[in-house]
């Protein structure tokens, strides 16, 4: 669960598929930016077993609150409330 916290933290900041003129410009994963582990920070995951529910799996989980969660934390420190993904594909800019 922990490598989908990483994965999903990708997909909200920078990950993106650039098209022009209808051709994809970056179809190779070298050209694709992904988190890497290496500059991830620590994630603690505790994974409750709850007896009253179905299991629904642990693996992806998490990776669908990543992006909500994010956006909040980030309009909470700054005020800028970003609607779309990627939110920061070149870093978070102040408008002046």
């Amino acid at each position: 669960m922990g490598v989908a916290v990483v994965q999903g933290l990708g997909g909200a900041l920078f990950e993106a598929v650039h098209f022009e003129n209808g051709r994809i410009l970056n179809p190779h994963m070298a050209s694709y930016r992904v988190p890497r582990l290496s500059v991830a920070p620590s994630v603690e995951i505790t994974l409750v077993d709850r007896k009253d529910l179905p299991s629904a799996g642990a693996g992806e989980t998490g990776i669908v609150g990543i992006a909500p969660a994010l956006g909040n934390a980030i309009c909470d420190a700054t005020g800028l409330r970003l609607r779309s993904l990627p939110m920061a594909p070149d870093g978070l800019h102040r408008p002046v």
